[in-house]
């Protein structure tokens, strides 16, 4: 695996596999990798011949008062699991790189409602920064295909309507939540987390498991099952940001009659924020 810091290396090497005949696919990342982020680049090796992983601790998608600063960075260790996954490009880029004329005047993108409400109501400009910081990256490489994990559900959708509406020939694929074997959705911002904080943060989990149960089981007093999920999630120690129930595609207010619907959880154990959803199709 080689790793390149500069756009044009990058394309150059891209160039190269596609000469070749390469099937090209895009793994984009912010780093500190645990074995979801792992999980992806071993799907983008299955589905394409030469796979680019990024990382890039992206500024424009952090508010002023998150852990931009102390967002954790693990190059070394990155690149080796990598290595062992499949991945055969790493592009690691500076800010300068990614932003040479400065964030002030970097152009932006931005996907309207989509982008709105759940985090984005919480983050603002989040997904402004995310769909400018992902155009990019899918300009520079032009990859066949591009791997996002589904625990970042509002992003994926997000990135979907970018790529169909700006005309992208770029297949997204969302791959599955990879969680701990106590339900915990594996995340970078996990390692915040106090040993005690650690044993008690699978109730997110928990508490959309038990909505998506009593949805599957027939219950349609939505707002029933959010109040009793609300308190479930209090009492286990979380900060509530919200829960929802959500059409999948549009992300709207989701009805009983709804037939494909998305669970979304947002909620502060002590100063670390965790989301998590479940994605489920009612027969």
């Amino acid at each position: 695996m080689n790793t390149v810091k500069t756009v044009r290396e990058l394309r150059a090497a891209v160039a190269r596999a596609r000469s070749e005949g390469k099937r090209i696919a895009l793994v984009p990342t912010m780093g500190n990798l645990h074995s979801g982020h792992a999980a992806l680049v071993v799907k983008a090796a299955q589905r394409a011949d030469f796979v680019v992983a990024t990382i890039f601790v992206n500024p424009l998608q952090f508010g002023p008062s998150e852990d931009l600063a102390t967002y954790p960075r693990t190059l070394a260790a990155d690149q080796e699991t990598l290595l062992q996954s499949g991945c055969h490009l790493l592009f690691a880029p500076t800010v300068d790189e990614m932003y040479p004329h400065g964030m002030d005047d970097q152009t932006r993108v931005s996907v309207p409602h989509l982008s709105e409400g759940l985090c984005g109501a919480s983050r603002p400009g989040h997904f402004e920064g995310v769909a400018t910081v992902v155009s990019k990256l899918f300009n520079m490489v032009q990859p066949d295909l591009a791997i996002f994990g589904q625990k970042d559900f509002q992003q994926l959708a997000v990135i979907r309507a970018l790529v169909r509406d700006l005309n992208m020939p770029i297949q997204i694929i969302g791959e599955p939540t990879v969680r701990a074997a106590d339900g915990l959705a594996l995340s970078s911002r996990n390692m915040y987390l106090s040993e005690e904080q650690r044993t008690a943060a699978p109730a997110l989990y928990a508490a959309i498991s038990q909505i998506a149960e009593a949805i599957q089981n027939g219950e349609r007093d939505f707002s029933r099952l959010l109040t009793a999920g609300m308190d479930q999630i209090k009492a286990a120690g979380f900060r509530p940001d919200y829960l929802e129930i959500r059409d999948a595609t549009t992300l709207r207010p989701a009805t009983p009659d709804d037939l494909d619907i998305a669970i979304l959880a947002a909620a502060f154990m002590g100063t670390t924020r965790l989301i998590d959803n479940l994605h489920l199709t009612k027969e």
